[in-house]
């Protein structure tokens, strides 16, 4: 199962403009930020990621509810948290 799942930026990266370094629960990773182009992205901001592209930005309470909810999903959020941690760092568009 692949869901939308909340990651804060913690880089953009100057190199690669349609990329960003993000976090999710922890794990950095590669994230394609492309479809969101006309958003003002910055370290700190919140973004939805879906199979390793940003669909959207959300503010941080929306980020923290959608973690929360996504916890309660149980074994299908901590499946795709162990995906997302053993998937390669250096492929934009990656599992995320």
């Amino acid at each position: 199962m692949c869901l939308g799942i909340p990651g804060e930026i913690v880089e953009l990266l100057a190199d690669r403009e349609e990329c960003a370094m993000v976090s999710v629960a922890g794990v950095k990773r590669v994230v394609n930020i492309g479809l969101l182009e006309d958003e003002e992205l910055k370290a700190g901001d919140w973004i939805l990621i879906h199979v390793g592209f940003a669909l959207a930005k959300i503010d941080e309470a929306e980020a923290a509810h959608a973690i929360k909810m996504l916890e309660g999903m149980g074994q299908a959020y901590v499946d795709e948290l162990i995906a997302l941690a053993q998937s390669e760092t250096s492929q934009p568009g990656g599992p995320a």
